[in-house]
């Protein structure tokens, strides 16, 4: 055993044994003068309710300790509701070591019956002095324990907020990112983590539910939890606001680190009056997918498409290699024999090196080349035509932000809207939390899937790769690359319920929620695996209908801050035009 003297508490040099001590200095009872006694169990509530608080003649207030609280709440409430008073005076007993046998059942009873009545016309204080009672007194589990624990919550909030106060800044102010101390936190606790930190609605989350399971202390303790979240001046609303900033800045750092130093790549080729264009891409999706795929991209006007066959389908090479149109490529053993070099591990590698070898084949007879998946379908208001010529003619690359698709009500159908990015240009903060307001805050602009969108090339200017999201050349990213105004890659990356969880295992060991570093912020795939391993498919349902789930709601909110696009777009109808297929749904 350790030797060294243990050093003086310096908040409270009496350590706990002085805390009670004072804590309990002032509980002695309140005294009844002869005559005196609290209203009975049975009183008639309702009849109180009728009545307006008056202040008693000031004489009374040395009758007894009673008396003297009586009066003090009633120049306190004057003029207010009946009950009020009595709710006062039944907790001034209550705080104390004894009262009335029969004084903590008529509290219950008064919120039991009358609750309505209480919560509209009670101000602030008393509500957290009632909760407080009934972490004292509550007759069930749930009573107490989320009273004492809403009691801690108020009074702890009460204690740091008046400290801030010397801050010299407004309740409504949040601290700067850029002034954070970099000291020890207290008791070696770590600091909330800003980008994907759940305390705060864990917190408030388990309080809410806890006293849900109580029907008398349920009405006041949500009362209060829902001005909590309303309320402006609090840390959660301030935190709230510092996360907005952080995720900001974070998309901001995201953004120049995807572009890199880079190198602009000079066009020498002169522009075409009217830009054909098309397609790679490489897949195993199945039939119905390719060719909704194919019909809809030829059906909008592209002039060739290449299909990569990651694995061989006869039915997908039966259906595309007849067409004129299409180029269908089976990616064998053959084939990377042919290419003198082993297959890729990584299918990302290998749509890459697909993709750069389409665009060598595409030189002679167009004039951009996109890479995109089989889920993913160019979107746009004008034709692409119309839409490639705007590019400026320096821009080597052409880019499609992403609209990811709202998932159908019905296994199978098509969607019918998409949204948008709430990371774009000119889209408030608050928006991701207005749109998503449980999940919001950990996924990066409210997509499930990428954010950086899909690229078109320039055919014809020499050694550029054409990989998943950007233009490479000797290793760097292509500057010269300009967004697409008015078209997007729609992309249909968790149209239905079934389609994203059979996917999940998939994405989570190789794909888009695959987390590349234990510090990684702002992965989707730490959510994804926390709500996996602590809510099951519960959890993963509920995350689904929030942030995939088409409905009413959702687009309301996606269409306030303009991000809900609806396009023409049936793939289907493509299909029977391009192939002659009729698609049953």
């Amino acid at each position: 055993m350790s030797s060294k003297k243990k050093a003086p508490n310096p908040a409270y040099p009496g350590g706990l044994a002085g805390i009670l001590k004072q804590m309990n200095a002032r509980r002695a009872p309140l005294g009844f003068a002869k005559g005196e006694a609290l209203p009975p169990l049975d009183c008639d509530l309702d009849q109180i309710a009728k009545t307006r608080i008056a202040v008693p003649d000031e004489r009374t207030r040395s009758v007894s300790d009673n008396s003297r609280k009586i009066w003090e709440i009633a120049r306190e409430l004057q003029g207010q509701n009946g009950l009020l008073h009595l709710n006062g005076l039944l907790i001034a007993h209550l705080r104390k070591r004894s009262q009335p046998a029969h004084t903590a059942d008529l509290f219950l009873r008064l919120w039991t019956e009358q609750s309505n009545q209480l919560l509209r016309d009670m101000d602030l204080r008393w509500k957290v002095s009632s909760l407080t009672t009934f972490g004292d007194h509550g007759k069930t589990p749930a009573q107490r324990s989320a009273g004492l624990a809403l009691s801690t919550l108020f009074g702890a909030m009460k204690f740091y907020e008046s400290e801030r106060l010397f801050s010299g800044r407004d309740a409504d102010r949040p601290f700067t990112l850029d002034g954070r101390a970099t000291g020890p936190l207290p008791l070696e606790m770590n600091a909330f983590s800003l980008a994907d930190g759940g305390l705060d609605v864990n917190m408030i989350g388990r309080l809410w539910e806890e006293a849900d399971t109580d029907p008398v202390i349920r009405p006041l303790a949500h009362d209060m939890l829902q001005r909590l979240i309303d309320d402006p001046r609090t840390v959660f609303r301030r935190m709230q606001r510092l996360r907005a900033r952080k995720l900001r800045r974070m998309e901001q750092a995201s953004a120049a680190t995807e572009v890199g130093s880079g190198v602009t790549v000079a066009v020498n080729k002169a522009p075409s009056k009217t830009p054909r264009w098309g397609l790679v891409c490489t897949t195993n999706a199945p039939l119905i997918d390719v060719a909704r795929f194919v019909a809809h991209h030829l059906d909008i006007g592209a002039s060739h498409i290449y299909l990569y066959l990651d694995a061989p389908d006869p039915e997908v090479t039966g259906l595309m290699q007849s067409h004129p149109n299409v180029t269908v490529t089976q990616c064998d053993a053959a084939y990377w024999k042919k290419m003198g070099k082993n297959r890729p591990e990584a299918h990302q590698l290998r749509q890459t090196f697909n993709a750069t070898r389409a665009l060598r084949e595409a030189q002679s007879h167009l004039d951009w080349l996109g890479h995109i998946d089989t889920d993913e379908f160019i979107l746009s208001s004008k034709k692409m035509t119309t839409a490639l010529k705007s590019v400026p003619d320096t821009m080597a690359g052409a880019r499609l932000y992403p609209a990811e698709a709202l998932a159908a009500p019905v296994s199978g159908n098509i969607p019918k809207h998409f949204k948008l990015r709430t990371t774009a240009e000119g889209v408030a903060t608050s928006a991701i939390t207005d749109i998503y307001p449980t999940f919001g805050s950990y996924v990066r602009g409210g997509f499930l899937s990428h954010l950086a969108g899909k690229v078109f090339a320039r055919t014809g200017l020499g050694d550029i790769r054409l990989a998943i999201h950007r233009l490479r050349v000797k290793g760097e990213d292509v500057l010269n690359t300009a967004p697409i105004e008015g078209a997007y890659v729609g992309h249909l990356h968790a149209p239905d319920w079934d389609s994203f969880i059979t996917k999940l295992d998939f994405r989570q060991t190789k794909g888009s929620y695959r987390v590349k570093s234990e510090d990684a912020l702002k992965n989707i795939g730490h959510l994804l695996q926390y709500l996996r391993d602590e809510e099951g498919e519960a959890g993963l349902q509920q995350f689904f209908e929030e942030m995939c789930r088409d409905s009413t709601e959702l687009r309301g909110r996606l269409k306030k801050h303009g991000l809900l696009l609806t396009p023409k777009f049936d793939p289907d109808a493509s299909v029977e035009k391009v192939f002659g297929i009729r698609v049953d749904r």
